[in-house]
């Protein structure tokens, strides 16, 4: 656990900030491009939706499996985007009248957030023209974003950063090695990655900003707020990983028996469990950063909040 203050240079968010000049793009012109995603090919790689355990499903059925949590995958950016632009720039008014490289660095971060949520929005509506009709999002930004907000900005700075971690992870491991996946998807989630690798540098220094300002006491109230919204994005996870079984299920046009369908769905959620939340809390950085910051009776209450859904 950390025990001495924590001090950031100017020369850290300097860094961010060269990153985000060198890589800045644009949707229409470098991730667009006029194309449409390709149908006949997966969006999410097998890692992420576990579609190929299913092997009762059709090569086809695995492919349409991909291309819904595909969607939903870009509908979750979308949503949690929502409250990570107005959270950033909530803590750039501590920079307002100081760091003022700190400042511009965090409001690039809010402005390249605004811009995913565009990208997200746009790919989400352009995705569900080309798959059949009857597909639903479910939670809704505001609402979420609303809830979330609610907590200490340690546990939403906890939370924004596993989100962060989580994002390139997928992309490194899983997405960009895979050679049977849309290109346009592909595409969207290459530019996602190279600007959220900024992000997530910006979030730990915020993050540990924010530690080294709380006591104690509050520090473990944090980590209660933090298994709270742990607890919430499963809730969430729950509701879209059943509508989007249904869904699959439906377009289908054709039977299962109840076993096959009780596997789509505790496959399904478990790809979601994975791929929202167990990917970034046992990511290698985010277990170092989080034991740095919180004592030992600390992780243990955040590793049985989880070790249900990783079960």
């Amino acid at each position: 656990m950390q025990t001495t203050p924590y001090t950031v240079s100017s020369e850290r968010y300097a860094r961010c900030i060269e990153a985000s000049r060198r890589i800045r793009w644009d949707i229409d012109r470098d991730v667009i491009r006029g194309r449409r995603m390709d149908v006949t090919k997966k969006f999410l790689p097998d890692g992420l939706s576990r579609a190929d355990t299913l092997d009762f499903l059709g090569t086809g059925e695995k492919r349409l499996l991909s291309q819904v949590q595909g969607l939903t995958y870009a509908h979750m950016f979308g949503l949690v985007e929502r409250y990570i632009g107005a959270k950033v720039l909530e803590l750039s008014r501590d920079h307002v009248l100081g760091d003022q490289v700190a400042l511009e660095a965090l409001v690039r971060f809010t402005d390249e957030e605004l811009k995913h949520q565009e990208l997200f929005r746009r790919i989400g509506a352009m995705t569900a023209e080309d798959l059949p009709d009857g597909y639903v999002f479910l939670p809704m930004a505001n609402d979420v974003a609303k809830a979330v907000l609610s907590k200490s900005t340690w546990a939403v700075l906890a939370l924004t950063c596993h989100i962060e971690l989580f994002s390139q992870a997928h992309y490194r491991q899983s997405i960009d090695p895979d050679t049977e996946l849309s290109e346009l998807w592909k595409d969207v989630f290459m530019f996602h990655w190279k600007e959220e690798s900024q992000h997530a540098i910006l979030d730990e220094l915020e993050w540990r900003r924010e530690d080294a300002k709380i006591t104690p006491e509050q520090r473990d109230a944090a980590v209660t707020d933090l298994i709270e919204l742990v607890g919430a994005v499963d809730g969430i996870l729950q509701v879209q990983a059943a509508a989007d079984t249904d869904y699959f299920l439906r377009v289908c046009k054709r039977l299962f028996d109840a076993d096959e369908v009780t596997r789509v769905r505790d496959t399904v959620l478990a790809a979601y469990r994975w791929q929202y939340i167990l990917s970034g809390a046992q990511h290698e950085h985010f277990q170092k950063v989080l034991g740095e910051l919180v004592t030992e009776a600390q992780m243990q209450r955040i590793g049985a909040a989880l070790a249900p859904l990783a079960a």
